[in-house]
């Protein structure tokens, strides 16, 4: 009895763990309600990540929503002023529930991009 449990043991500690990740998935969408879809990662695919892209100015902001598996962690945290960027990753199964909704339009940004242009063309036409 103690060699089987020995080499239950040794069998246990020798094996490879294998992965089993899972995470939610979709692409391109406008809700994170549409995003609730799990999906098993391959192998190769330790992070689940979570693409948020906003664009758009006032009432017309359109909003997008992309989740997948990813074989690397691109967290990217980018603001145009009328357009932003973001991407989240975590490396836990279904850690990528909620939206990387963090993100927002940054108005500061347009104003000034606005009032940078006005003095360019006042400047020109002096």
């Amino acid at each position: 009895m103690k060699a089987f449990l020995v080499a239950l043991l040794a069998a246990v500690l020798c094996a490879q763990q294998a992965s089993s990740l899972f995470c939610y998935i979709c692409d391109n969408e406008h809700s994170n309600w549409n995003c609730m879809k799990t999906y098993k990662c391959e192998d190769h695919e330790k992070y689940c990540t979570t693409t948020y892209s906003t664009a758009g100015f006032g009432k017309d902001v359109g909003h997008r929503i992309t989740k997948k598996c990813s074989v690397d962690c691109p967290e990217t945290n980018v603001n145009f002023g009328m357009a932003a960027y973001s991407t989240k990753c975590c490396s836990t199964s279904l850690c990528n529930f909620s939206g990387a909704n963090s993100i927002r339009i940054n108005y500061a940004v347009v104003l000034l991009g606005i009032v940078g242009s006005l003095i360019c063309v006042l400047r020109v036409g002096l």
